[in-house]
């Protein structure tokens, strides 16, 4: 007589669980769960990520199954939305109810239009957040315009373990929240504060005060930040800062670049375009002190940058990868002599020289020898720098490489 026995009889729960974590793929995950009930409700309580566009109750019946999710998103799109968006009463479920939750992505959650008023989220909702999520890593809230100290205090208070913050676009946010991270958030590494323009050296001073570990730091376009600020944080980060960007801070000079060359050796990305006090002494300085480290350098609009600084960067960062001197108008192909000194090639892989009218097809042929790693060569507005020069003057291109006469391709998502 023959016997039928029932897998779900011979192995136990946590055998199952281990053959579930065994299965690499997002889609043989999902096969697991059709086998039985069972093996749903297991492939559900060990789901780790969630993306979704859900009311409260919805987002109670997901908590429920989905008990062990450590990563949600509920971003929403910059150009199509969905009524009524994520609301202070999702937060509350969610809070509640995703007590394992690490990382929460809410970009853009800045409401909709209902009568005369906006639906989304505000300080009310971050309050949630910061009672009930004590073990939150990850939070962006980028361009959730609503948002002030208050709520985001009171997740720097409830979430002491904050690894990652960003608040792109959020204008109420103000030096008093600096003040909150660095009470309460000392493990912090990443914080995008782009467009938050009354951030000040005060605010970041105070900020690095108690978090010393930070790795990246997003102050683009925080027009109140001066040289004082970012030396406080090349101070107090040295070993640890890797990233800086810093668009369009016009108050940025030489001392914040000298600063960064003395303490960190470690700089990896630094985004300095529209800094125009920037001169040639303090970028041969940097140069000489990340020439191992430094990948990424944009300075598009540093007017007063030349070829001497240049070619001291293309001939000492050896492992740079990509390079934006757009509007850099007193640069001539003279800035890519540094390329002839090298013993090795270049790792050069983006080079972005629009708008620069005395660099010339002889100078894109110096860079071709030595750049054969080159992805993407952006020379849009160069009066002496067409394809029929090229051509004419016999310049082969790597294989790969895409070249921007006219604004026809799309840009590569570096140095932004």
């Amino acid at each position: 007589m023959a016997w039928s026995v029932c897998i779900n009889e011979i192995l136990t729960d946590d055998e199952l669980r281990s053959i579930l974590g065994r299965l690499g793929s997002d889609k043989d995950k999902e096969a697991f769960g059709l086998v039985c009930k069972k093996w749903l409700y297991l492939q559900s309580t060990e789901r780790k990520k969630l993306a979704a566009r859900a009311g409260p109750h919805m987002l109670r019946k997901m908590a429920a199954r989905f008990s062990r999710v450590v990563e949600l998103d509920l971003s929403q799109s910059v150009s199509r939305s969905f009524y009524p968006g994520v609301t202070d009463s999702d937060l509350r479920v969610i809070a509640d109810g995703f007590r394992c939750l690490r990382v929460l992505y809410l970009q853009n959650c800045k409401g909709f239009p209902l009568l005369l008023f906006f639906v989304g989220i505000t300080d009310a909702g971050m309050v949630e957040i910061g009672r009930g999520l004590s073990s939150l890593q990850c939070l962006d809230v980028s361009y959730c315009r609503k948002l002030t100290d208050k709520g985001l205090s009171a997740v720097a208070e409830g979430c002491c373990h904050l690894r990652s913050l960003h608040l792109a676009g959020c204008r109420f946010v103000t030096d008093k929240l600096l003040h909150a991270l660095s009470k309460n958030c000392h493990n912090l590494e990443e914080l995008g504060l782009q467009g938050c323009t009354n951030i000040t050296d005060s605010g970041l001073t105070a900020l690095v005060n108690g978090c010393r570990r930070i790795k990246f730091l997003d102050i683009n376009k925080c027009s109140n930040v001066g040289d004082s600020g970012v030396s406080s944080v090349s101070k107090a980060c040295s070993s640890s800062l890797k990233t800086l960007k810093l668009l369009d801070c016009y108050r940025i000079g030489d001392e914040s670049i000298l600063s960064l060359a003395k303490f960190c050796k470690n700089l990896e990305t630094l985004i300095v375009g529209g800094c125009r006090d920037i001169s040639d002494e303090s970028l041969k300085s940097l140069a000489a002190a990340c020439e191992n480290s430094l990948k990424n350098l944009r300075m598009d609009w540093c007017l007063n940058v030349s070829d001497s600084s240049l070619s001291c960067i293309l001939s000492q960062c050896r492992n740079l990868e990509a390079l934006d001197i757009g509007c850099c108008e007193e640069v001539t192909d003279a800035a890519f002599e540094g390329l002839g000194t090298r013993e090795i090639e270049s790792s050069l892989k983006v080079l972005k020289v629009s708008n620069c009218p005395k660099i010339t097809v002889a100078g894109v042929g110096v860079l071709l020898d030595k750049c054969n790693s080159l992805e993407y060569l952006d020379v849009r507005s160069c009066p002496h720098i067409t394809k029929a020069g090229c051509d004419g003057a016999g310049l082969q291109f790597p294989a790969c490489c895409k070249v921007n006469f006219a604004g026809s391709l799309s840009e590569p998502d570096v140095l932004v």
